[in-house]
């Protein structure tokens, strides 16, 4: 029985959609809920599992290219047990009868998929191998197989297509392994006078950069954008964390990082200044008594900002869990799209690649956002002495049309003390 693979919901007011990554080709067998494609909407990556056992008969629409939700993407042939889904066996071909004509197949219960024709001296011809074969135009009969009894594999037909593509022409991207089909990417090659190879290649932008860039040129437009600086001395807390390193792992399964003091300084700052936890909703500004923080985390896909939930009620461990569970899952692609909604205010760490300095642009609506910086030893001025602290610029980009610059710099002055002496964090002092 065939099924349609349709794209699913994948989020309120998303229609549109791009293909990802196809784990299974025509052809290859899947086991009920095994992963078939990923789906890429511009706020998160979605999978989509196969609804039954069966085989994947056909794919309406390759990698990279754009559907609307509902739409028919591919279809498969279910079969009632996982058992069925074993390819039949096919016996090597002695040499002596290698001119004869044998089929290459993969059975499902009693349906026989894809036969291919073996060309004189040379051996089966595998599914895979085949279908790249056709697609390129080449003809079987010129490949020397290197599997057992000269079975053509899909390393031979990747090699054929290869070796007939002339260096200066467009070359289509081969997928290497027989899981996955990456979007097709066209480029060219061009030798320069002095003898240089210089090439470019377009890629497709995936939905969700598309959206970050959106998003980024909306805030630059939208709102009245400054950004004020100050720096931190991180000698308290690095003392904190090296003290009740070992006790912290222990009691609660996670390391103590930078970030969980800058969220809780974070949430006491916005409660001194409510203007940067605030909204411009014209001709309103809402404010908020709650803090929604996001945390800016490099995934698979690009930057995501997950959503620290009332992070005004959490604790140090509650922070550093959820953080360290969003990263995980931020690698993977599989940040919950309702986990990226939302927020009140945002937090960057730039610090993380090396950043000494930047100016971190809003997430609109909200309307301010903290950069922290790499920490790095300078000398400074001390009880009128020259000493050397780990320091670390900090940078807060905000929304001007709702805070003034007399509440940014409170506001960074709050953070700077919260940090520089971390019991008032716990003193909430």
């Amino acid at each position: 029985m065939a099924i349609e693979l349709k794209v699913p919901e994948v989020g309120e007011s998303i229609t549109e959609v791009m293909i990802g990554v196809w784990k299974k080709n025509v052809g290859d067998t899947v086991s009920v809920d095994e992963v078939i494609v990923e789906i890429e909407s511009d706020k998160a990556t979605v999978e989509l599992p196969a609804p039954s056992n069966g085989v994947v008969t056909k794919i309406v629409k390759q990698a990279g290219e754009q559907a609307v939700v509902g739409e028919v993407i591919g279809y498969l042939d279910a079969v009632s047990s996982a058992s069925q889904l074993a390819p039949v066996t096919t016996p090597e071909v002695p040499a002596s009868q290698q001119t004869q004509s044998v089929d290459v197949r993969h059975r499902v219960g009693s349906t026989v998929i894809g036969s291919v024709q073996p060309a004189a001296g040379t051996g089966p011809v595998m599914p895979a191998a085949a279908r790249m074969l056709g697609e390129a135009g080449i003809s079987s009969q010129s490949i020397s197989g290197s599997g057992p009894g000269q079975r053509v594999t899909k390393a031979d037909a990747i090699s054929a297509v290869s070796a007939s593509i002339p260096p200066s022409t467009s070359v289509p991207a081969i997928a290497t392994t027989n899981k996955e089909q990456r979007p097709p990417v066209e480029g060219t090659t061009k030798i320069a006078a002095s003898g240089l190879i210089r090439s470019e290649r377009p890629v497709l932008m995936s939905p969700m950069r598309r959206r970050i860039a959106e998003r980024l040129v909306e805030a630059q437009r939208a709102a009245a954008l400054l950004t004020t600086f100050n720096e931190v001395d991180m000698s308290a807390v690095m003392e904190l964390r090296k003290k009740f390193k070992e006790n912290f792992i222990d009691r609660h399964g996670v390391k103590l990082g930078f970030m969980s003091f800058f969220v809780r300084a974070a949430v006491e700052a916005l409660h001194t200044v409510p203007q940067v936890n605030a909204e411009f909703r014209d001709p309103h500004i809402v404010y908020r008594d709650f803090c929604d923080i996001g945390i800016a985390v490099g995934g698979g896909k690009g930057l995501v900002v997950p959503v620290l939930r009332n992070a005004e009620q959490l604790n140090f461990a509650q922070i550093e869990q959820s953080i360290g569970d969003f990263a995980r899952r931020a690698a993977e692609n599989k940040v919950k799209l309702e986990e990226l909604q939302g927020g009140t205010f945002t937090i960057s760490n730039g610090g993380v690649y090396g950043s000494m300095l930047s100016t971190p642009i809003i997430n609109p609506p909200q309307s301010g956002i903290l950069g922290l910086h790499t920490i790095q030893e300078r000398p400074v001025a001390l009880n009128g002495q020259v000493v050397i602290r780990p320091m670390m610029y900090v940078a807060l980009s905000y929304d001007h049309r709702i805070v003034d610059g007399r509440e940014a710099v409170t506001f960074l002055k709050r953070i700077k003390e919260m940090i520089e002496d971390p019991t008032r964090l716990m003193l909430e002092c």
